[in-house]
């Protein structure tokens, strides 16, 4: 990639480097004996997106992970519009992105970008969103922001599509007034779409999550740094750490998150809020600890629940079967199960190891292990999703 062009890049990121002199980021990965099938929209020959009667569209953000990848959704499902802004920092203007065989400028990101924007996409941090996603919706725009400015702000609907979409009831496209919808975080939104059906079910009472999160969820220039310590830890180099302030590869370590008064971390404490904000329910108990794990592009989850009914695991494996989104991978006699590589640009949550918890009496616990693109439904796809509804 030169400094004045960005292509959008769709192929899978390799699992790890080898130590030659040329190295290549993205490769295609052989399929496993075992076929799974998983969603991901095929891109039509024909372009059906660009139409006048749809909305006008700006991204923010969008030479950032989350923001290409928002145009690769764009692209796979579809999404109709009028027109797009390309919206960046001052330091990315200028730039050039092909989107859909078409060329744009990258703009420099200001109060007037959003004159007779219907839809923002962002994803360029909290402090652009507080800054900005307010100025767009005083001009009409409806904000979809990935960010967790506004996850936790009374009034602001905090949507996972397939788990609560009545949360944005009201809102819609051509209605003339600007609204703000917030992205759940990542490992919130991967944990949901594997739990939320367990839990209309039979009501989970409390759930421990462990996640193991890529370097994806530091943006780019940390998947980045993770290319090229892991090449210069082969070499027998130091590891560079710009991002993160230890060796990265071949290591994992406590989230980089903030940590907090009670000894959690901010992204810990992001899944105990985000789930009983979007469940409606604040009794519900939940406790995390996140990990970050050597993995280029998807989030991996294992969750303990426990149920106010019972609730089996064959049961429990037909209900993940039929959940929209959702995939199950859950070979014991081959012991094969989720694995991050193989959610990576895919749409679709993985879940295996499905079993019951065995300190747990009369079947009210179980214990599941979960994967997810976290660019992809993670970000990007969930706030496309959103989008979509607003049609």
């Amino acid at each position: 990639m030169n400094s004045t062009t960005m292509l959008l890049r769709t192929q899978p990121h390799t699992p790890f480097l080898t130590p030659t002199t040329t190295t290549k980021l993205f490769t295609t990965v052989k399929p496993t004996t075992t076929t799974v099938s998983f969603r991901r929209a095929a891109v039509t020959t024909t372009r059906m997106s660009l139409t006048q009667d749809a909305p006008a569209i700006a991204v923010v953000g969008v030479t950032g992970a989350v923001g290409q990848e928002f145009l690769s959704v764009l692209t796979d499902r579809n999404f109709p519009y009028k027109s797009i802004k390309m919206l960046a920092s001052k330091r990315s203007a200028g730039k050039e992105v092909t989107f859909e065989g078409r060329s744009y400028v990258v703009e420099e990101l200001t109060a007037d970008s959003f004159d007779g924007v219907d839809i923002a996409l962002f994803s360029a941090g909290g402090g652009i969103s507080k800054q900005f996603g307010p100025v767009a919706v005083e001009k009409g725009a409806i904000v979809v922001d990935n960010s967790s400015a506004f996850r936790m702000v009374d009034g602001v609907p905090l949507v996972i599509p397939e788990v609560n979409p009545e949360a944005m009831e009201g809102i819609k496209f051509g209605s003339g007034k600007g609204a703000l919808i917030a992205n759940p975080n990542c490992s919130t939104i991967i944990c949901l779409m594997a739990v939320t059906p367990l839990h209309r079910h039979a009501k989970v009472t409390r759930m421990v999550v462990s996640t193991y999160q890529a370097a994806s969820g530091a943006g780019a220039a940390a998947m980045e740094e993770l290319e090229q310590q892991t090449r210069e830890v082969l070499e027998g180099k130091p590891p560079t750490c710009n991002i993160f302030s230890q060796q990265y590869a071949f290591n994992l370590f406590s989230h980089n998150a903030p940590i907090l008064s009670n000894g959690y971390n901010e992204e810990e404490m992001k899944l105990v809020k985000e789930t009983r904000k979007i469940w409606n329910n604040i009794d519900v108990r939940v406790t995390a600890t996140c990990i970050r794990v050597p993995v280029m592009r998807a989030h991996a989850e294992s969750v303990n629940l426990q149920f106010e009914k019972p609730l089996d695991e064959v049961a429990a494996r037909e209900i993940l079967k039929n959940a929209p989104g959702v995939v199950v991978i859950d070979d014991r006699p081959s012991n094969r199960f989720p694995t991050p590589l193989e959610v990576s640009n895919k749409d679709d949550v993985a879940v295996g190891r499905i079993r019951q918890d065995v300190s747990q009496d009369g079947n009210t616990g179980l214990d599941i292990f979960v994967c997810g693109d976290q660019i992809r439904k993670g970000a990007a796809l969930n706030a496309v999703q959103i989008a979509e509804m607003l049609l």
